[in-house]
């Protein structure tokens, strides 16, 4: 059975029931000039379709086979299995699994019932139950796969609910999504912004003797393509992988603009995504692969594996996820030759589903709908006496709800919803649609080291927005600043970030985000082959001569490396040997690193301070800017400074591989607070 069938009509089998589900939504001005939408039931396959999308699913797995749209029979990759075109997945880690990384589960369902069947709308359930026969096989939750057509609309939705209930066993979950593989002889062209865009490699071209692999399985060096024009080039996946408040819109288009068609991925909202805004998910990539990522471990690491307790009652929506498709009959070609009015459609399309968004029209109770969805408002300001005795305005500041716990915690909060906003320039914002329940009331503002944290918890109430007044930060301070390194923003992205080597480029990069190319922990080795990084703070610019990873040095062609100590240099009129200083060290990530600091005695056996091991976000290799924020408050006793010329010592001392290491978001020294009154 494929996707072109043009027969509709509906016949339930004896293993698939009709389920009860909300009134679908009356439709919008205009709809009912399209066809109705029909669904076509057979033994192994299910067929729903709108006159302008077509979706054939497997019956009862629920695994995408065919999308029929504008004359093409099948969007998804035919080559591919039936089941490997178009699915959700988990990867899970509990008893009986002994793969490293986790056992893989393409959560085929089990049990078919058609939830809504209307003119308006057609919503499909796929579910499969857990039972202790089971162990160790499919992941111990119960699941819902939901896909929801509606009449007149170019895509359909789809969104899944997982429940862990009581009589589940222990297990950790470390990945989910939704995996789409469009056609790789239709769709050449991959578009995650607007500024990265780009035709893509064919899948063959990974493969040896046409593709090289280099230092991990992800990145490959293209050295026998079958288009030249990606001849040199390194492919690698991580190289597209982008925050999660960035993450809206992203998807493929066709290689002729006079005949491409558009394959997209929407999401309005993240709350159902992990770990805040600024977590990173893998988005498109070659394949062609489009992807909607709701939970991972990439540049975090362990920290954010879900761990489950035996019994213990959880239950979350992922989703929904429009899934758009468009060909626009005049194309507005751009100098590059791409069809760009085919992604400001896509991009257009994400400002329609905002506006719908809370969604009314879904068939679960367990996606609540706006009138059962509370908000919060208020107003935030920052006090840091060193720069000014009034409040400022938080410029660039986010703000958002998530779960009780300490500040920063929502960096590796992942079992429930996450609502964030970027604040207005007068420090205003505004939160609405948040799910009810108790969160914590977070925060963090661009040129300010630390986390923000509302002390009271938040209990969001439906259909009632709750005013929290004037917020105040005040970030971590004990006295003035008598140097610093960087900018606090969360980032090594204001540091010397070195040209690729021309033998391992990617030409989307070449002029903008360079840490995304491939090998740039090797340029370390190259500028420094003897001695390591020495920063004057002084007469140093850290945009030119701090380079933005710590990482280790090869020794030679044997396979070794060595910790690395860079040197801060700084002088001081005084000393004063009784009192306290303060040194902030800030960490934009850390994979594996061990930051030991010392202070004019680099051969002291014991530091003055060690983070120990910490990090597992393997940002290095995976060309990334930042993972987890770390913030360390190291006191420096004046005993251990002179008159004069003194120098910290910052050594990464674990030296197991080449991408080891971290990155600083910022350093600074503060002075003892008796001698540096505030400024106004």
């Amino acid at each position: 059975m494929t996707s072109s069938s043009s027969c509709f009509f509906s016949e339930a089998s004896a293993r698939i029931n009709h389920g009860g589900g909300r009134q679908v939504s009356a439709p919008a001005a205009g709809q009912n000039s399209f066809p109705p939408v029909k669904l076509q039931i057979m033994d192994q396959y299910v067929v729903v379709g709108n006159g302008i999308v077509e979706v054939n699913l497997t019956n009862p797995g629920g695994s995408m086979t065919g999308i029929q749209y504008n004359g093409i029979d099948n969007l998804l990759e035919v080559v591919k299995s039936e089941t490997d075109r178009g699915y959700w997945d988990v990867v899970w880690k509990g008893d009986g699994i002994i793969k490293k990384k986790g056992a893989l589960d393409r959560l085929e369902g089990k049990n078919l019932t058609v939830i809504t069947e209307e003119e308006e709308q057609v919503e499909l359930s796929f579910t499969r139950k857990w039972s202790s026969e089971l162990q160790g096989k499919p992941v111990p939750l119960d699941i819902d796969k939901r896909f929801v057509m509606r009449r007149g609309s170019s895509g359909f939705y789809t969104y899944a609910i997982y429940e862990h209930s009581q009589q589940h066993p222990a297990f950790q979950l470390a990945n989910t999504r939704l995996v789409l593989k469009p056609r790789k002889d239709k769709f050449h062209y991959m578009a995650i912004s607007d500024k990265k865009q780009r035709p893509m490699p064919l899948p063959e071209d990974r493969v040896p003797p046409r593709g090289q692999p280099l230092a991990y399985p992800e990145a490959v060096l293209l050295v026998d393509p079958i288009e030249p024009q990606f001849k040199g080039e390194v492919d690698d996946k991580y190289e597209y992988s982008m925050e999660n408040r960035d993450i809206k819109v992203h998807g493929w288009m066709g290689k002729d603009p006079s005949s491409s068609v558009g394959f997209w991925q929407i999401t309005p909202t993240s709350e159902f995504r992990s770990a805040g805004p600024l977590k990173q998910f893998l988005s498109s990539h070659d394949g062609p692969t489009c992807l909607a990522v709701f939970h991972s471990t990439h540049y975090t690491g362990a920290d954010l594996m879900v761990p489950f307790e035996a019994g213990e009652a959880w239950k979350k929506v992922y989703g929904p996820v429009f899934v758009y498709f468009n060909s626009l009959e005049s194309e507005v070609s751009s100098s590059s030759g791409t069809g760009m009015s085919l992604w400001d459609d896509a991009k257009n399309q994400l400002m329609i589903q905002a506006k719908q968004w809370p969604y009314q029209f879904l068939g679960s109770r367990d996606y609540p709908i706006p009138n059962q969805r509370g908000g919060i408002t208020g107003r935030l300001s920052v006090h840091d006496p060193e720069i000014s005795t009034r409040n400022l305005p938080p410029t660039g500041a986010w703000i958002g709800l998530a779960a009780p716990g300490d500040p920063g915690s929502w960096q590796l909060e992942s079992k429930g919803y996450q609502f964030w906003t970027e604040v207005e320039e007068d420090g205003s914002f505004s939160i609405s649609n948040v799910i009810a329940g108790q969160y914590n009331l977070y925060g963090w503002v661009p040129g300010f080291i630390g986390d923000y944290k509302y002390g009271a918890v938040i209990n969001i109430t439906p259909a009632r927005s709750i005013e929290v007044g004037d917020l105040v930060f005040e970030p971590p301070r004990n006295a003035s600043t008598l140097w610093e390194i960087g900018v606090p923003d969360r980032t090594a992205g204001e540091f010397f970030i070195p040209d690729a080597n021309p033998n391992y480029i990617n030409k989307l990069y070449l002029h903008q985000e360079k840490y995304r190319q491939y090998g740039l922990w090797e340029r370390y080795a190259e500028l420094y082959p003897e001695a390591d990084l020495v920063y004057n703070v002084r007469t140093d610019d850290y945009r030119k001569d701090w380079f933005f990873a710590q990482v280790t040095r090869k020794k030679g062609d044997n396979g070794t490396y060595e910790g690395t100590t860079w040197q801060v240099k700084f002088s001081l009129d005084r000393a004063y040997q009784n009192v306290n200083y303060t040194l902030r060290i800030a960490l934009a990530t850390a994979n594996g690193a061990e930051l030991q600091v010392r202070v004019n005695d680099p051969s002291s056996a014991v530091p003055l301070f060690t983070t120990g091991s910490i990090g597992k976000d393997n940002t290095i290799a995976r060309h990334g800017i930042h993972g987890v924020y770390r913030l360390f408050s190291v006191v420096v006793p004046g005993s251990l400074l002179v008159d004069g010329s003194n120098t910290v010592f910052l050594t990464q001392a674990i030296n197991t591989g080449p991408f080891y290491g971290l990155m600083y978001d910022y350093i600074r020294l503060e002075g003892p607070l008796s001698t540096n009154p505030p400024r106004n």
